[in-house]
């Protein structure tokens, strides 16, 4: 299975569901444009939902990173939500679950946009 990846906005989050394998080769390539298409839409807050995700490689993190980057410099934020399985595993051994706020539950994670 590919990458598949839905976006919806609630309020003024945009929420990136994510189902699948970010890879290197197409995965990734999907997840990049579609990241930076989004923050060049003017996205500010972004919600990454990683809850369908099988597999995520280093290219596919360091995507999610480049755009964690981008937004802060920009006065923006980027959170992930409900990393489950080996990407959580390989989130937690990258520190990258330290490094970008991560919430198990989606309504907490929105309502630290507010904060």
């Amino acid at each position: 299975m590919g990458l598949e990846i839905t976006i919806r906005e609630e309020g003024d989050v945009t929420i990136l569901e994510l189902k699948g394998r970010a890879t290197i080769g197409l995965g990734n390539d999907m997840l990049n444009a579609k990241l930076r298409q989004v923050v060049e839409s003017g996205a500010k807050k972004l919600l990454i939902n990683l809850a369908g995700m099988s597999q995520i490689d280093s290219s596919g993190i360091s995507s999610i990173v480049r755009t964690f980057v981008t937004l802060e410099r920009n006065q923006g934020t980027l959170k992930l939500l409900n990393p489950v399985g080996r990407v959580k595993e390989v989130l937690a051994v990258t520190r990258l679950l330290a490094a970008i706020p991560t919430f198990e539950a989606e309504s907490a994670a929105l309502a630290s946009f507010k904060s």
